[in-house]
Order: C-alpha cells, then sequence, then structure tokens
C-alpha cells in the first residue's frame, strides 16, 4: 500500500468535494483537518478484503464531518448571545433608586463633556445607550465610545459602597 501522504494527496479534492456537498462554509480549515484525519484513520483500518478504499474513504470522512456538524449544530443551539439591544434593557442592579447628582459631578471632574453627559444619563436619570443616543442626536457608536472612555477613567476611583462598579465592569 502506498505511504499516507500520497494517499492525502491522492484524495484531497475528495475531502474539498465532501465539505462543498455538505455546504460547510465556517472553520474551513477545521473541517479539512478533520477530513485528513478521518482519511488516514480510514486507512488505517481499511480491509480490501471488502470492497474498494474509495468507497470506504469517502463514506468514512462523510460520516466523521456529519457527526462534527451535528456537535457543533448542537453546541450552537444550546448557546444563547444576545444582541446588544439586551444589555440595554437589562435592570440596574442597585435597583431603582438613582445615585444622586452632586455624588455624579465630584466623581465626573476628570471626564470629557460627552462623557458627562453618559454618566448623568446612565446613572442619574437611568437611560439606556439608544435613549441617549436618540436624545443627543448622536449615532449609537458615539454613545458607546463615550460610554468606554468614561467606563476607563472611572475605574481609578475606588467607591466604598461598590454601586458605580457594578456599571463599570
Amino acid at each position: 500500500m502506498e505511504s499516507f501522504k500520497q494517499i492525502a494527496a491522492q484524495y484531497e479534492p475528495m475531502i474539498h468535494k465532501i465539505m462543498n456537498n455538505l455546504n460547510i462554509y465556517k472553520n474551513k480549515d477545521e473541517f479539512f483537518q478533520l477530513g485528513l484525519i478521518s482519511l488516514w484513520e480510514a486507512w488505517k483500518k481499511f480491509d480490501s478484503e471488502k470492497g474498494k478504499f474509495v468507497t470506504y474513504a469517502f463514506s468514512y470522512v462523510k460520516g466523521k464531518m456529519l457527526k462534527e456538524l451535528t456537535i457543533q449544530t448542537s453546541y450552537d443551539q444550546q448557546c444563547v448571545y444576545p444582541e446588544e439591544e439586551f444589555w440595554g434593557l437589562i435592570e440596574a442592579p442597585h435597583g431603582s433608586e438613582p445615585i444622586p447628582i452632586n455624588n455624579l459631578f465630584s466623581i465626573c471632574s476628570t471626564l470629557t463633556a460627552n462623557q458627562k453627559k453618559w454618566v448623568i444619563y446612565t446613572f442619574q436619570f437611568e437611560i439606556s445607550v439608544q435613549e441617549i443616543a436618540a436624545k443627543e442626536k448622536v449615532s449609537l457608536s458615539a454613545v458607546k465610545a463615550w460610554r468606554h472612555g468614561a467606563r476607563e477613567k472611572l475605574k481609578a476611583y475606588n467607591f466604598k459602597d461598590g454601586r458605580l462598579e457594578d456599571f463599570l465592569i
């Protein structure tokens, strides 16, 4: 029998054909590697008395890829990746009591004007990022940039009650 390098070179188009037939478009490199490993396993297990290697290799490789697709599909169905809107709708952990405005002004001394707006809207008025963007007539990404900058600067502070820290995570 031939060496596996020769087998791999000979059957590489078959692996690509199986991947195309199964409509594999994500993780192509991983599936190609799985195809090579499956081909090697088929090469080791093949019994020439039972039929042709091509038929055995094709069904073995395709079966392994189908099994992996089933596993990945099952995993993807069990995992939920919420949209950005979801995070804006989650209720704050400190309840409905807003932080006093005087406390907010005292911690905002190092922030830019827009970062201060984000802090005030978020902690005093409990307005979501989407609502801030609409109110200020700016893009959603602009408000997210304000939030990111404010969080980075405010992380330097050590808040005793821990309430503001919850929003900075």
